[in-house]
């Protein structure tokens, strides 16, 4: 394949200097202050844009006052009227792509729009900023002398009666199905594997189509491309994966932390060839990437049709909150964030929370979510669904939970990740744990499409594991953390080990710890 690193390189400098028009307080202020005002001119005439009166805002303050902070529940209505076709409702026009993300305490799943504008000012844009600061980092790259092998999901999901055209599915489906021709040249799999829904029949497939090329390049989440690199190497017989693509050179990456991912990619990987470049790409927008070798957080990309706010982290449910906008921010704090983009969101809380590393640039990392979560392996399980399954479970094999948490188990070289479930029981269930494991699994994935979309054909995600916890366990750690009494809580869900590891190293000897797998 013809190198064209070089003449990308040309192409894709401007980008890198633009960026220097917001490095400092004084340049965020004016740029962001130009998209806001864009984004309220083109949906002056929408349904919201009438409601809140956007030709008449004139600037972001009151904008700020009179537009409300929502959750997904509070625009949910408006989104199932862009499903079933309606237009203008919050953004100008059909909008004929939605993605599907983890739902709420109102529904399974969330449709989040992507808005024809938001593809191209803010998604694609997006991926074009990306491969700018790596060709700015890395100036002895060879990146366009092969392939890019770009992992995504599918168009899957359980709507029903969808107007002609419009498609429901993961984000990456739709960024695959629509990317432009020039870059489609340099991708693989083909179309029509990348967008397969079934995992046991896409795998192989993904392997077979990799296997023999000149891959130069690698996007995806960590757990779901560790799964598809190590086939790709076992039916190679390779011991590492740069034996297979001698001209790999970079992972890009996001979804979820790497850092539990990071030494089993060094495992299969030669260290002195591969880099990493981290990117906030989520369901409702492309918001920052990397552009420092050290990894120092992520530069916020303030001129790609988004307009960001930063809240306090305890202003969940506040309509109003003391938002502060980018150019405000201070550097060491976390904040809950919230944005107004050209796909149709205005002011939304997504449910993430940030630490601000700098200011001049303004660099960010994820924090984690506003909520309890656990997001290990991309399944995003909120803890309204860990309760609804765990009640109806405990129903349905006549069993009673006294207290709960749950922890991932991530991945090795022997076996798949999981969701370990500490659990003290005032009633142990009717046929056992492994019964209660397999009917927590089924709930699960009827209440969460994430979880169900790893847990499919389980090859990225094994069932629970269930550990029975002795009577008094919970209220043991609850009086050594000094949290014990009137307003007691275990926490149900952490995205790591810290909780699950301090209960069983007290409660059990080293390798004494009673479990049920599934």
């Amino acid at each position: 394949m013809i190198n064209l690193t070089e003449i990308a390189r040309i192409f894709m400098r401007a980008r890198v200097n633009a960026a220097s028009r917001w490095a400092d307080p004084d340049g965020m202020e004016r740029t962001q202050r130009r998209v806001l005002e864009r984004l309220l001119s083109r949906a002056a005439d929408t349904v919201v844009g009438r409601r809140y009166g956007f030709r008449f805002l004139g600037g972001y303050e009151n904008f700020a006052a009179r537009v409300p902070v929502v959750a997904y529940e509070d625009i949910r209505p408006e989104v199932e009227r862009m499903v079933h076709g309606e237009r203008d409702v919050l953004w100008p026009g059909l909008t004929r792509n939605f993605a599907q993300s983890s739902g709420t305490s109102g529904g399974k799943s969330k449709y989040i729009p992507v808005t024809e504008e938001g593809l191209r000012r803010n998604h694609y844009a997006g991926t074009r900023d990306v491969v700018a600061n790596y060709l700015a980092l890395y100036p002895e790259s060879r990146l366009f002398g092969g392939r890019s092998f770009i992992l995504g999901g599918s168009f899957a999901n359980e709507l029903g009666g969808l107007p002609h055209g419009v498609r429901v599915g993961d984000l990456s489906a739709t960024l695959i199905d629509r990317i432009p021709a020039v870059a489609e040249f340099y991708r693989v799999p083909s179309r029509r594997v990348a967008l397969m829904s079934d995992w046991s029949e896409k795998l192989p497939a993904l392997v077979d189509a990799a296997i023999g090329q000149d891959i130069t390049n690698i996007s995806g989440v960590p757990s779901w491309f560790l799964t598809v690199l190590r086939a790709v190497m076992a039916k190679a017989g390779a011991d590492t994966i740069h034996d297979v693509w001698p001209n790999l050179e970079v992972f890009f990456h996001g979804g979820i932390a790497f850092g539990p991912y990071r030494e089993q990619y060094r495992a299969i990987t030669d260290p002195a060839k591969m880099r990493y470049l981290e990117t906030y790409n989520a369901s409702e927008g492309f918001f920052a990437c990397a552009d420092t070798i050290d990894g120092k957080g992520m530069r916020l990309l303030a001129d790609n049709g988004v307009f960001f706010e930063f809240l306090p982290v305890d202003s969940d449910g506040d309509p109003h909150p003391e938002a502060l906008p980018a150019w405000k921010v201070e550097p060491g704090q976390v904040y809950a964030l919230a944005i107004t983009s050209c796909n149709g969101l205005w002011r939304y809380a997504i449910g993430d929370t940030v630490r601000v590393e700098s200011v001049e640039p303004l660099r960010i990392t994820v924090a984690g979510r506003t909520k309890c979560f656990i997001n290990a392996f991309g399944e995003e399980l909120m803890v309204h669904n860990t309760d609804t399954a765990i009640a109806e479970t405990c129903a349905a094999t006549a069993a009673a939970v006294a207290d709960y948490t749950v922890a991932p188990v991530y991945t090795d070289a022997h076996r798949r990740g999981r969701h370990q479930w500490l659990v003290e029981w005032a009633s142990e269930p009717q046929g056992g744990t492994d019964a209660f494991a397999a009917e927590l699994d089924r709930r699960l994935c009827a209440l969460n499409s994430d979880y169900q979309a790893k847990r499919a054909g389980t090859i990225f995600l094994d069932g629970p594991e269930i550990v029975s916890l002795p009577a008094g366990s919970f209220d043991r750690w609850l009086a050594r953390t000094g949290k014990l009494g009137g307003q007691r809580k275990v926490p149900r869900l952490s995205n790591d080990r810290h909780i699950a590891d301090e209960i069983l190293a007290h409660e059990y000897k080293q390798n004494d710890i009673p479990t049920r797998k599934r």
